[in-house]
């Protein structure tokens, strides 16, 4: 998906004695065409949670008859796009020749490195019906070593995600480690990225293992050191504290985080360590030099003009 210049949301601090230490409270973005998302990152005082820079979450919703998603192609840089769902279908293209439908529990890394332009559409076979939407889009910052790195795109199924089952916790570690499991997808830095569902009086813990650590609460309510959360809300925690998060409703969140890799840059969809290959990709979009998308060629998102 993508991002308008200048879109951020500013934070809310907790006092430093709690284990959270900032709270972010998503607000609404229209991308048009009637689809909204709520948008936690980048916010004013934590533009980034470890290499996580971009958080979007969008429904859940259904979309009617004849109608989906039409994200129009659009062009990325010195970065990884990470497509999570909990309902619904998207239908992912991009200038390498991908073309590949992501399912709930699914996975969707698109590593845009030197650049990669990609659409995200509802097929049309699913405009004939309706259909429900509901998930994650996430983008992780590369190490600047890796920032210029080949583009590419893998799909990894649900099957492939190791999962862990204790009590009343239920989890799916996305991408990096995580209570000793390892997710199959290829990332250039140490991250977390994981799916916990808690039902009421569950636990689970999170060490202090990471250097950032962040959780976003899609549903239900947790109680964390004695606060309690309700969902909506990326968590930032304190480092160097361990933490249990108790469920005292039915919850699902994410978790998220990893090492800092330092200060990035961000416009519109564009991410890197340095201004001036922000400004080659502009010139460069707006000159076709990041190809097209084969299948969903007939129209573009333009640069913005601000």
């Amino acid at each position: 998906m993508s991002i308008r210049p200048g879109d951020e949301t500013p934070p809310v601090c907790d006092d430093e004695q709690h284990a959270v230490m900032i709270t972010l409270e998503p607000k609404p973005r229209d991308l048009g065409g009637g689809f909204s998302v709520r948008r936690a990152l980048p916010a004013v005082e934590k533009r980034m949670v470890g290499p996580f820079i971009f958080w979007d979450e969008f429904g859940p919703g259904h979309f009617a008859v004849g109608e989906g998603l039409d994200v129009r192609p659009h062009p990325h840089i010195n970065l990884a796009t990470v497509t999570y769902l909990f309902e619904g279908e998207i239908f992912h293209r991009d200038t390498l020749g991908s073309a590949q439908a992501i399912s709930p529990g699914d996975v969707n890394w698109m590593n845009a490195g030197r650049g990669i332009a990609h659409s995200e559409r509802t097929r049309a076979e699913l405009r004939t019906t309706g259909s429900p939407i509901a998930g994650i889009q996430s983008w992780v910052a590369l190490p600047e070593a890796h920032e210029e790195s080949a583009p590419f795109f893998k799909h990894h199924a649900q099957s492939e995600l190791p999962t862990l089952q204790d009590g009343g916790k239920r989890a799916r570690i996305v991408a990096g480690s995580l209570w000793g499991q390892r997710s199959p997808v290829e990332t250039y830095s140490e991250m977390f990225y994981a799916d916990v569902q808690l039902d009421a009086g569950a636990t689970a813990p999170l060490d202090a293992d990471h250097e950032e650590r962040g959780l976003y609460l899609v549903s239900g309510e947790l109680e964390i050191a004695g606060d309690r959360f309700e969902r909506g809300r990326l968590l930032v925690f304190r480092p160097g504290d361990a933490i249990t998060i108790k469920a005292i409703t039915p919850a699902r969140f994410m978790l998220l985080g990893g090492a800092n890799l330092g200060p990035r840059h961000i416009w519109w969809n564009f991410v890197s360590s340095r201004k001036e290959r922000i400004e080659q990709a502009k010139e460069d979009w707006k000159a076709g030099r990041f190809g097209t998308v084969p299948g969903d060629d007939e129209e573009f998102i333009p640069l913005p003009e601000n």
